[in-house]
């Protein structure tokens, strides 16, 4: 169902790679940006919160999760988008564990929908088959694939 989510709302990239992380929360945002769900103001946020608390946003290697720790200011609607790099993004130079593929970008209009599209999202990267499937997506053809496989 989530994966279905992110598509139908069309929330979803697929990227090469970025010299920084800040340019990947930027890439990241860009479909939720283009949709509606958030204003460029709420990036800022983002990247604002990572350089005050670090890298709280990967949350398992290959896996980031970007979302402001500080409000909902320019969150428009709630959301989470998908974002795909081959060329893994460094977060900390000193911690390879930190290196991220996935970006799910959450957006929110409060906190309990903040605390639902976290739970729902974390339940099912639990699942190391479907990351890995993850991992291999090129297009959103291949992330349909990866959601019917697994019904999420």
């Amino acid at each position: 169902m989530l994966i279905q989510k992110i598509l139908d709302n069309k929330v979803t990239s697929y990227k090469e790679g970025f010299d920084t992380w800040q340019e990947a929360i930027r890439g990241g945002a860009e479909a939720l940006i283009e949709q509606g769900f958030i204003e460029p103001v709420y990036v800022d946020a983002v990247i604002a919160c990572v350089e005050k608390y670090g890298p709280y946003i990967v949350i398992a290697p290959d896996i980031a999760m970007p979302h402001s720790t500080e409000g909902a200011e320019g969150v428009l609607k709630t959301g989470i988008g998908f974002m795909k790099v081959e060329k893994a993004v460094c977060f900390d130079p000193n911690d390879p564990e930190k290196d991220a593929r996935l970006f799910f970008t959450l957006a929110a209009e409060n906190h309990e929908e903040h605390l639902n599209n976290m739970m729902e999202l974390s339940e099912m990267l639990m699942n190391e088959d479907l990351v890995k499937d993850l991992l291999e997506v090129k297009n959103d053809e291949d992330l349909k694939k990866v959601g019917e496989k697994y019904t999420i």
